[in-house]
């Protein structure tokens, strides 16, 4: 069995990564390290490479390109393997990222003044996408747990859907940024919820594959024949294989009174069309990378194992919420007794990290922040180092 080699520090400055080379744009400040954006530092899966660098060798010819048959076919077996999510070509369309695929969705499914609901601490753009687009949010807030982690509020959320009339529902899952694997019984009750008020549900699971600690992903379409028929399914393989930058995502629904209308206004606006790269990147992925993919959890695992062991020693005011899927790790500082200011001023300009500040994911998410762990362990034990560098600093005024 080859081993791959996740320890490797690859120097990104220069490259055009937006984690790299935004700094300056994004904090102030270039000397940070830089653990914020969700794409992850590692070389991706060397079946990948390979196979793009042959087919520009081999051909000198870049021009439009199909989405062949084995392209659906590697997602559809996917799916189906590890998911137990099952489908049909004529059920999936290529989307150019799952954002952009939002925002599809969101123009289609919607009009300018209807309500959309969203649980916070959720992943910002929903909120940034569907009120730039004329739509109201409405927040079913989840609800902390003892342990750091959170449980849907389903009185909440039945209450809304009866008095505010929302067109549709984002569910995130897995859940970014607090790394919740929802289960069976929760995503049934959302179904049930959804088909009694008539609501339309984005289910983003862009981060299904990474799961981590034995957790399983369960896909919210697969839970109910409720949930098939509300639900409007995004994924991709871009966080799990590290591929982002390729735009390859996927959108599965098997309502036809869903689907046919939406796949129909896809198809004529070409919102659909793809390049080649992502595509062959894309089946390469699905095909062959299996292995590199349970290598890349099982370091993951020991990187946010490392975190959560070294705060618990050494910053016992920061607590590491253990995720259950993906590679973002949700740091509650509540216990440092310091204003969310504070906190984000700390983390920039005393311990030099660049983080995502709990605060873009809504109000719940102050004194919070979100740490991308898909890094080399040397990386993850610099950024830890200097996080407890920067608290003492802090307790010694």
């Amino acid at each position: 069995m080859k081993q791959f080699d996740f320890d490797q520090i690859i120097e990104r400055r220069g490259s055009h990564a937006i984690k790299q080379d935004c700094l300056m744009e994004e904090f102030g400040r270039e000397d940070l390290l830089p653990l914020w954006i969700a794409d992850m530092d590692f070389a991706v899966c060397p079946e990948i490479t390979r196979v793009l660098t042959e087919r520009i060798a081999s051909h000198p010819i870049y021009g439009y390109a199909e989405q062949h048959a084995s392209y659906w076919q590697s997602i559809i077996d996917w799916q189906a393997r590890r998911n137990n999510f099952h489908f049909t070509a004529d059920e999936v369309r290529y989307i150019p990222g799952i954002v952009t695929g939002f925002g599809f969705a969101l123009n289609h499914f919607t009009k300018p003044g209807d309500k959309v609901v969203i649980q916070e601490p959720v992943y910002h753009p929903f909120r940034r996408l569907t009120e730039g687009n004329g739509r109201t949010i409405v927040n079913n807030a989840l609800i902390e747990t003892d342990d750091g982690m959170y449980r849907m509020d389903f009185d909440g959320l039945e209450k809304i859907f009866a008095t505010e009339a929302p067109v549709m529902m984002v569910l995130c899952n897995p859940h970014n940024p607090v790394g919740i694997s929802w289960s069976a019984e929760t995503l049934r009750e959302v179904a049930r919820l959804s088909k009694k008020y008539n609501v339309v549900v984005f289910s983003d699971e862009i981060h299904s594959d990474l799961m981590l600690y034995g957790h399983k992903h369960t896909t919210f379409a697969t839970v109910s024949d409720d949930a098939a028929e509300v639900a409007v399914t995004f994924g991709a393989p871009s966080k799990t294989f590290n591929i982002a930058g390729f735009k390859s995502s996927w959108c599965v629904i098997q309502n036809p009174k869903l689907r046919d209308p939406f796949f129909n206004w896809l198809d004529v606006n070409e919102f659909n069309s793809s390049n080649f790269v992502s595509i062959i990147a894309a089946e390469v992925a699905y095909n062959q990378g299996e292995e590199w993919l349970a290598q890349c959890i099982k370091y993951l695992e020991g990187n946010i194992d490392f975190m959560a062991q070294y705060c618990d020693r050494n910053i016992p005011g920061i607590r590491v919420i253990k995720p259950q899927a993906s590679f973002l790790v949700w740091l509650d500082c509540s216990k440092l007794g310091l204003q969310h200011e504070e906190l984000a001023n700390m983390m920039v300009n005393e311990a030099r990290l660049a983080l995502n500040d709990g605060a873009m994911f809504g109000t719940a998410g102050l004194q919070h922040f979100r740490v991308n762990a898909g890094e080399p362990r040397a990386v993850i034990a610099e950024a830890m180092k200097r996080l407890e560098q920067a608290v003492l600093k802090l307790k010694q005024h």
